[in-house]
C-alpha cells in the first residue's frame, strides 16, 4: 500500500496549492471495513491538511437546526480533506431501519439531498461517495471477532447486535438510497469489501483518480479492479435484475 499513500500525499500537495476542497464520504454496512480503510489512507497523510469526521447521536440543539447544518459544519477548507465516517446518508439508510427519523423527515431528506450535493459540486468541492458491502456470512465472521477480542470489543454497538436480523431491511435502504442519490454530479461508487486489503488499495486508487495531480510514481497500477469497484448505477441494475428473477434481493 504504500506506494499509493505516498501518492495519497502528492495529491493533497494538489489539493493544497490549488485551494481545492475533497469531501470523502465512508458509507455501508456495519463491520464492512469503513474505519480501517480510513486508517490506512491516512496513515501517512498531513494531518494539518484533512479530518476525520465521525459524529454522534445528534443533540436536542442540533435537532433544531436544518438536518444539513452539523455536518456543513465540518466542511473542508480550501486544501483540505474531510473523510467522514458516516455522513447525513445516515438518514437514507440506517435512520428509518430503527425508527430514528420519521417519514416526513426522510422523504424531506431524499428530495434535497440531491440538489444540495449538485450545488456543492458546483460550488467547487470534489465529492467522493463510497458505500462498503460485505456479505452477511462475512458481517457475521467479523462481529463474532469483536465479541471475542479485547482489542475489538469496543467497536460492538447495540446497532451492531441488530444488523444481522435487520439485513433485509438495510438492504432495501440501500437500494432506494442508490435509486434516488446516484447522480452524474454525485455518483455512488460500491466496494466490495470482503477482503479488507483489496478493498483498502482499490478506495486508495478511487480518490487518487479523483483530481489530476501530477503523480509521481507513473509506474503504478491506478485502475481500480472491476470485480472490487462498481459504480451504483451497475450495482442498481444487478439489484434490479435479482428482483425481477426472484422477486426478492440476494446478499
Amino acid at each position: 500500500m504504500k506506494p499509493y499513500q505516498a501518492e495519497l500525499i502528492r495529491l493533497q500537495k494538489y489539493l493544497e496549492l490549488n485551494k481545492r476542497r475533497m469531501i470523502i464520504l465512508f458509507e455501508g454496512r456495519d463491520a464492512a471495513g469503513k474505519g480501517g480503510t480510513i486508517r490506512r489512507v491516512t496513515r501517512y497523510m498531513n494531518e494539518k491538511h484533512y479530518r476525520i469526521v465521525a459524529l454522534g447521536k445528534p443533540t436536542e440543539h442540533q435537532k433544531s437546526q436544518w438536518f444539513f447544518q452539523k455536518y456543513v459544519t465540518e466542511f473542508p477548507r480550501g486544501g483540505e480533506v474531510v473523510l467522514f465516517d458516516r455522513s447525513w446518508y445516515n438518514r437514507a439508510v440506517v435512520e428509518p431501519v430503527f425508527g430514528f427519523c420519521t417519514n416526513e423527515e426522510y422523504n424531506d431528506f431524499m428530495r434535497g439531498v440531491t440538489g444540495f450535493e449538485k450545488d456543492l459540486v458546483r460550488q467547487g468541492t470534489v465529492l467522493v461517495k463510497l458505500y462498503f458491502s460485505v456479505t452477511k456470512e462475512e458481517q457475521a465472521k467479523r462481529f463474532e471477532r469483536r465479541k471475542t477480542d479485547p482489542l475489538r470489543q469496543w467497536k460492538l454497538s447495540e446497532i451492531d447486535v441488530q444488523a444481522q436480523n435487520r439485513w433485509d431491511d438495510f438492504t432495501r435502504q440501500k437500494y432506494e438510497m442508490l435509486k434516488r442519490t446516484h447522480t452524474n454530479v454525485a455518483p455512488w461508487t460500491i466496494i466490495r469489501s470482503n477482503n479488507k486489503h483489496e478493498a483498502r488499495l482499490n478506495v486508495m486508487k478511487i480518490i487518487l483518480n479523483t483530481v489530476p495531480y501530477d503523480r509521481g510514481n507513473k509506474k503504478l497500477n491506478y485502475v481500480p479492479e472491476p470485480d472490487v469497484v462498481i459504480s451504483g448505477a451497475r450495482e442498481k441494475e444487478l439489484m434490479d435484475a435479482q428482483l425481477l428473477k426472484l422477486g426478492r434481493f440476494v446478499g
